[in-house]
């Protein structure tokens, strides 16, 4: 399955996740985008997440993924907002990354005072993505940080691990991504900085954080853009989760792994979020 079949039972995958205590959830638009506030007990009133969901650009929900973004927002202590983006093949690129944008300037508008961005897959691509074009725009306050889980970085797939991992990934195969990938793009360029953020000026970037399994396709798109970002002079670090397949923080509150990740990952976002 693809596109826009894939789409239910892809949700109850990610609706299985359990959810931790403490937390609400509520419906919102920010910056002319809908989505879900993840709100959970500890967070600071005046700082924020945004979270970018995962699905190949293709399918995935705000709502299907509260749950995970709750482990998230309880690590670091912050509302979550996780905007629903419009999904390709309906609406292909550069819908997801201006309508990431336009969730993050929302959010700048309703005056928080720091703002970190997070992202899983398809999602840690528009995180990337939406951090660099932040960066760049005259007058908008920059992010603090990103966290990017396994992201998508390279839309022209030149990473070795396509082929070295396709026999160990569990989520999908190499003709699957190209399909969803060939959905997204609908003949766009896949060097484009906004589609491929490997390719993009990565000079001055906030810090980063990577977070990636050994045991998926993905691995070297998190590996080539950590060397690049730090080549860059930014202030990254990638995290490597042996014998890990993709989406492993989906195991949060089950898997010590995804504990040990929402840990690191709670502990550089207050870090940032409070600095």
């Amino acid at each position: 399955m693809s596109g826009a079949a894939a789409r239910p039972a892809y949700d109850g995958i990610m609706a299985r996740v359990v959810c931790p205590e403490g937390v609400t959830f509520e419906e919102g638009v920010v910056g002319t985008v809908p989505g879900w506030w993840v709100r959970p007990a500890n967070a600071q009133p005046d700082v924020a997440l945004v979270h970018f969901h995962g699905g190949w650009f293709n399918f995935g929900s705000a709502f299907a993924f509260q749950n995970l973004v709750a482990h998230i927002a309880v690590a670091a202590g912050a509302a979550a907002f996780v905007p629903e983006y419009r999904l390709a093949p309906e609406n292909p690129f550069p819908a997801a990354p201006d309508d990431a944008l336009a969730c993050y300037i929302g959010l700048v508008g309703l005056g928080f005072r720091r703002i970190a961005l997070v992202g899983d897959s398809a999602g840690g691509a528009l995180a990337l993505v939406t951090l660099a074009t932040a960066h760049a725009l005259a007058g908008v306050p920059e992010p603090v940080a990103a966290v990017a889980l396994s992201p998508v970085t390279d839309l022209t797939f030149a990473g070795e691990s396509w082929t070295t991992k396709s026999d160990v990934d569990p989520y999908f195969t190499l003709p699957q991504v190209h399909v969803q990938a060939d959905g997204y793009l609908a003949g766009h360029d896949p060097l484009d900085p906004r589609a491929s953020p490997l390719f993009g000026d990565l000079s001055g970037l906030p810090p980063i954080r990577i977070h990636v399994g050994t045991e998926e396709m993905l691995f070297d798109d998190s590996n080539r853009y950590a060397e690049r970002a730090g080549e860059a002079g930014v202030e990254v670090e990638l995290h490597v989760w042996e014998g890990m397949p993709h989406g492993f923080l989906s195991g949060a509150g089950r898997l010590a792994a995804a504990a040990g990740a929402l840990d690191s990952i709670g502990h550089f976002l207050r870090d940032c979020l409070t600095a």
